[in-house]
């Protein structure tokens, strides 16, 4: 009996879990999507790129409410603490500053355990790019000026705690430069201020930027990555330049935790078809964007890990941040 039994749970759990069980989600749901910045960003290129497949997978619509403010603070905070947990809210989980938000500020209280990690699509590299006028033509040319004039050279970031303002402390400590580092509510932000003049570089992530790279109006100095990339493949690396930082942001979804298990099921399954989806990779390379498709909780275990990583750098520099 107790076999006979175990044997009936075990089809129970996988008649749930499987195309039998009944959707989830119906044709003209609407499902509500967080992102943590202002559109324009990182966040909102992940967004174009993912959602028209989504929808045609899902039969959904999505529907992107934007919360910028607190480097995505503000929309994370609303996921964990405020949305319902009914498969009908989910956010853009941009990493590592999911983490280092909290990792940084006792004042914000979400954690990644009380997300359900859905999944990470996209790892963009970091890079700097400066005003297609500026008199750095090179990464050399560019940190000789940040060495003549040390904090006075001007660098956006997409937020305190983003990925861009963890790259460049840490491209500060790996050279022994300063720059003065301006925050801007996103990626998208950070790089319109470079192709105004109004700051020396943003330091940014190449999905966002590659189009005004390909227009002309900003140009590329090094990207933070081990190899060169495909698809600008005179572009140097900082690595080449003996200064060893690799770094990027990466991009996904979660919910909040303890959203209903055919919901989560259902979109992770969206997810990974993306995987074999020849014009979503079309589309994606066109974007130069960075397919890093890892679902559920290959997710989690990454944010985990991001967590660890992140928390040991900040408890190296926090002394010097905060003087």
């Amino acid at each position: 009996m107790q076999k006979r039994g175990a044997f009936a749970a075990t089809l129970l759990s996988t008649f749930l879990l499987s195309g039998a069980a009944q959707a989830e989600y119906s044709a003209g749901d609407e499902l509500k999507v967080l992102q943590g910045f202002k559109a324009g960003g990182g966040s909102d290129a992940l967004a174009q790129l993912t959602q028209p497949f989504l929808r045609e997978s899902l039969g959904i619509e999505f529907v992107n409410e934007y919360l910028p403010g607190a480097t995505g603070g503000i929309a994370w905070t609303r996921l964990a603490k405020q949305s319902p947990n009914d498969g009908s809210v989910i956010s853009i989980t941009n990493t590592p500053m999911l983490m280092t938000n909290y990792i940084m500020n006792d004042a914000i209280n979400y954690s990644i355990d009380e997300l359900t990690p859905i999944a990470n699509v996209v790892t963009d590299p970091g890079i700097i790019v400066v005003p297609e006028d500026s008199p750095y033509q090179t990464v050399e040319d560019f940190f000789a000026a940040a060495e003549e004039r040390p904090g006075q050279i001007t660098v956006g970031n997409s937020g305190v705690g983003g990925d861009d303002f963890f790259s460049t402390i840490m491209i500060e400590k790996a050279t022994g430069l300063t720059f003065q580092k301006v925050p801007f509510q996103g990626d998208g932000p950070s790089a319109t201020a470079a192709m105004g003049g109004k700051i020396d570089a943003s330091f940014n992530n190449l999905g966002n930027v590659y189009g005004h790279i390909q227009s002309g109006s900003l140009r590329p100095l090094a990207v933070f990555t081990r190899e060169r990339l495909e698809v600008l493949p005179e572009l140097p690396t900082l690595v080449e330049k003996d200064i060893d930082v690799v770094a990027g942001s990466s991009r996904g979804y979660s919910a909040p935790a303890g959203i209903p298990e055919e919901a989560r099921q259902e979109l992770i399954a969206a997810f990974e078809g993306l995987k074999d989806n020849e014009e979503f990779q079309r589309t994606a390379q066109e974007r130069a964007m960075n397919l890093d498709i890892l679902t559920g909780d290959d997710y989690g275990q990454m944010m985990q890990d991001m967590e660890v990583q992140f928390a040991a750098i900040w408890d190296e520099i926090k002394d010097e941040v905060n003087e």
